[in-house]
């Protein structure tokens, strides 16, 4: 155990891509336990951990947010979030985080909606007088909403290895993810002053309201369809994302005329790409969580949770400890696979729901996303605006303080998180 976890840990810290990482200490974990015989389960695993119905989701998600993007449905939910509160201290600000919450009921992915507003609003932001590490930073607290509010390809993940309902999973989603965007708001506002944002000459505007709705209303109806779909039970995640995928593409090429065949080659290929990265450390994983779980590595450290103490409250403090410190060093996707399988029978065991405890788990990830050293969306921002990490990192800590205290609370307070499923009868 003591060579795979080394193993493991000394290939990271050198920088090999953690999907590497993860199916060579996997298949070291194999031969120490049952030498060459052991062999063949890499392969097994390694299809069987890709052999869920429900992945398929994910790259139909992943190409609708690329439509989304190219096709300027993203520039259209901008604008109209920009006339619901534009008119505020800070009102581009405002307006990022509620298109965030737009663009997140699409695509569900973090990324996406950091590169998508790291390439608009922020320059837009900074036109304005905004200064570049705040306009990322909150491009960065607002993108983490994305796999916050369904659909989310972290919950299509958690619910698939799990067997959790992802639907479930979904409704309990929605009102975290409300949640992150006021506080986030209430933070803008709170520093609005103090950092002199700017705030526009023009007060509210019906007129302009209703001109935005009717400008961004096809962009706006595709979240309805999707969530409508899945939460009514009409359809299954996967059969919405390929809906959402076929809408996208209609509008894009039909409604808006923005697309080529050059266009969707170049969406194509990057879908495929993301996709086969995100496989690959599902699949590697897979291997290592089998080894995990044939040491009784999960059980292990069950109990020495509960060795510590038996009070519910103290142990979800050291879970969400743990994953916000795994998450600041580890791609969330593979702290997801190898952490679920870990502390979901630990939350079983202190009566958490499963839903409740997904959530908990997901949302502590994805503030992970925004968390240096390997805080994904501070990479994709940087990137593309050419700002310094350390400088975004700086600006986000107002807002990662907030997200912090709003993980707690939901950890805290279960009906929070279950309201949406209760009332849905899920």
């Amino acid at each position: 155990m003591i060579i795979v976890i080394g193993m493991f840990f000394g290939l990271i810290l050198v920088g090999v891509p953690i999907g590497y990482v993860l199916g060579i200490a996997g298949v070291a974990g194999l031969v120490q336990i049952g030498g060459d015989n052991f062999l063949s389960m890499a392969a097994q695993r390694f299809f069987g951990g890709l052999n869920l119905f429900t992945f398929m989701a994910m790259p139909f998600f992943i190409l609708a947010g690329e439509i989304m993007n190219r096709s300027g449905i993203t520039g259209r939910l901008a604008e109209f979030a920009d006339a619901l509160v534009g008119y505020l201290r800070g009102g581009l600000a405002h307006s990022n985080m509620v298109a965030s919450v737009l663009f997140a009921g699409m695509t569900g992915a973090a990324v996406s909606d950091a590169a998508a507003f790291g390439n608009t609003l922020v320059p837009a932001m900074v036109k304005k007088g905004y200064s570049r590490p705040f306009a990322c930073a909150v491009t960065a607290a607002g993108s983490i909403i994305g796999p916050t509010i369904p659909p989310s390809n972290l919950m299509v993940i958690y619910g698939s290895l799990m067997g959790v309902s992802i639907a479930g999973l979904f409704a309990a989603g929605i009102l975290p993810g409300l949640l992150i965007c006021l506080v986030c708001m209430a933070v803008i506002a709170a520093l609005g002053r103090h950092l002199g944002l700017p705030k526009s000459e023009e007060g509210p505007s019906l007129a302009r309201i209703l001109t935005a709705f009717r400008y961004s209303f096809l962009a706006i109806l595709m979240p309805v369809i999707i969530l409508g779909g899945i939460l009514s039970g009409v359809v299954t995640p996967t059969e919405a994302a390929a809906i959402a995928v076929f809408y996208a593409l209609f509008v894009g090429i039909v409604v808006y005329r923005a697309l080529s065949v050059n266009d969707i080659i170049e969406m194509l290929i990057r879908t495929s790409r993301i996709t086969g990265i995100v496989f690959l450390i599902i699949a590697s994983a897979s291997i290592l969580g089998w080894w995990m779980t044939f040491m009784q590595i999960p059980q292990t450290i069950a109990a020495w949770f509960l060795s510590m103490s038996d009070d519910p409250n103290v142990i979800i403090a050291l879970i969400l400890g743990l994953l916000l410190m795994v998450g600041m060093f580890m791609d969330i996707n593979a702290a997801l696979i190898i952490l679920a399988p870990v502390l979901a029978p630990l939350t079983l065991a202190i009566g958490m729901d499963p839903v409740h405890a997904g959530i908990m788990i997901i949302l502590a990830l994805n503030i992970s996303l925004m968390t240096p050293p390997v805080g994904a969306c501070l990479f994709v921002l940087s990137s593309v605006t050419g700002e310094r990490i350390e400088r975004i990192s700086k600006s986000l800590i107002p807002f990662l303080i907030a997200e912090v205290a709003i993980l707690v609370l939901i950890a805290f307070w279960s009906d929070l998180t279950m309201f949406v499923p209760r009332l849905l009868g899920m």
